[in-house]
C-alpha cells in the first residue's frame, strides 16, 4: 500500500491518533498550538541537549522528521522522547517512519529506536507484516477523522497539560 494514493500522513498525525482524535483533527486542519506549550518546549530542550554528536533532524518529504540517524550494518533511525507516558503513540510514529522508508523510498534495511535520555532507556523496533497491517488500518482511521467533523473531546488525565486544552474545554 502506498501512502501516495492516500492522505499524506505525517508522523505527528500518527502520534496524535493514539493520543487524542480532537488534537489530531486540529493539527491536520493547520490549527497548531504546540508553539505555546511549555511541555513541547521542554521536549525540544531535551532533544537539543541530548545526543549532540549525532547527525540530527533528518527530514524527508515534509512527512517524517527523525531526531537522528546512524549508519551501522543497517540504517538506524532514532526518536528522542522525554518520557514513556505516551509510549504506544511513540512506537507507532516510529513504525510509521520505517513503513514510509520501506514503501515510499525502497529502504528496508532499517531499525528504529526510541531513546528516553532522562531515564536512560533505549528500545529497538523493527517493522513486520503485522505492524504494517495495523498501520494501514490506522491510515484509514486517520483519514476518516481528518475528513470528518471536529471530534468531540474526550476528557483524559493529560488534557490540562495539552496545548489544545482551551480549544476543547474552555
Amino acid at each position: 500500500m502506498s501512502t501516495k494514493n492516500h492522505l499524506q500522513i505525517r508522523g505527528t498525525q500518527i502520534n496524535y491518533y493514539f493520543i487524542c482524535n480532537t488534537k489530531l483533527w486540529f493539527f491536520s486542519h493547520h490549527i497548531q498550538m504546540e508553539q505555546e506549550s511549555d511541555l513541547v518546549s521542554m521536549g525540544k530542550i531535551i532533544h537539543k541537549t541530548s545526543y549532540k554528536r549525532e547527525q540530527r533532524d533528518f527530514a524527508l518529504d515534509n512527512i517524517i522528521n527523525v531526531d537522528f540517524i546512524r549508519k551501522e550494518e543497517f540504517l538506524e533511525i532514532h526518536e528522542v522522547k522525554k518520557s514513556t507516558k505516551m509510549e504506544k503513540a511513540h512506537v507507532f510514529q516510529l513504525l510509521y517512519y520505517l513503513y514510509y522508508l520501506k514503501h515510499e523510498k525502497g529502504i528496508s534495511n532499517v531499525k528504529g529506536f526510541i531513546d528516553y535520555p532522562k531515564i536512560r532507556k533505549k528500545e529497538e523496533f523493527e517493522l513486520n507484516l503485522e505492524k504494517e497491517s495495523q498501520l494501514e488500518e490506522v491510515f484509514g482511521k486517520i483519514k476518516e477523522i481528518v475528513d470528518g467533523e471536529l471530534p468531540k473531546p474526550v476528557k483524559k488525565p493529560f488534557c490540562r497539560k495539552c496545548a489544545y486544552f482551551d480549544l476543547c474545554w474552555v
